[in-house]
């Protein structure tokens, strides 16, 4: 690959750094969109045990790349999320993916393709891995952070990604608890009997 093409890429990657996500980190401040990918990737490598009929290193690449289009459009959080802003955001996203060098173009290209039709194995546990990070975070932010709605969300997110997979259905209930746990405690500290 060209020099000056590579920076280039890198440059529209890094924007992910400083693009905040609706949600906040242990320490307070908004997540980045690069540190949700990121942490993303890591679930990948650490579950490659549990699917080894899965291509472990196409699910990282994944969980790396699903949300790039956010480079171009920021976070947006799911339940704000219109048809409109997706299909912005897929546009901006495709046309830059297809100024890429090949085969980076192409192969890209299909990986979209692949995760946006959800039927591999690989891409059902992206997505599924995309969801469970996000709850994940959210335990681990403080309560006082949370919309209102988030309660219940947090309980019941990527639900219906986790299905497929008993392992994956057992983590989101270990994630529940947690969950529950957090709200149950909030809770108690608030009531003063």
């Amino acid at each position: 690959m060209d020099t000056r093409a590579l920076l280039e890429i890198l440059s529209v990657a890094q924007r992910l750094k400083d693009a905040t996500r609706h949600c906040y980190t242990t320490g307070g401040r908004h997540e980045s969109v690069a540190e949700h990918s990121w942490r993303a990737a890591l679930m990948a490598y650490f579950l490659k045990d549990e699917f080894p009929e899965a291509d472990t290193s196409k699910v990282i690449l994944m969980c790396l790349f699903h949300d790039l289009g956010e480079a171009f459009t920021g976070d947006i959080p799911s339940f704000n999320k219109t048809a409109a802003d997706e299909a912005q955001e897929e546009k901006m996203l495709t046309d830059w993916v297809h100024s890429l060098p090949a085969p980076f173009a192409q192969e890209m290209q299909a990986l979209y393709r692949e995760m946006e039709e959800r039927k591999t194995l690989e891409s059902r546990i992206y997505k599924a891995i995309d969801g469970l990070e996000a709850v994940i975070q959210h335990n681990e932010s403080d309560l006082a952070t949370w919309l209102p709605l988030e309660y219940d969300l947090n309980l019941t997110y990527a639900d219906d990604k986790v299905a497929f997979s008993p392992y994956l259905t057992a983590l989101r209930a270990e994630i529940r608890k947690d969950t529950e746990e957090k709200i149950k405690k909030a809770s108690s500290d608030c009531d003063p009997t």
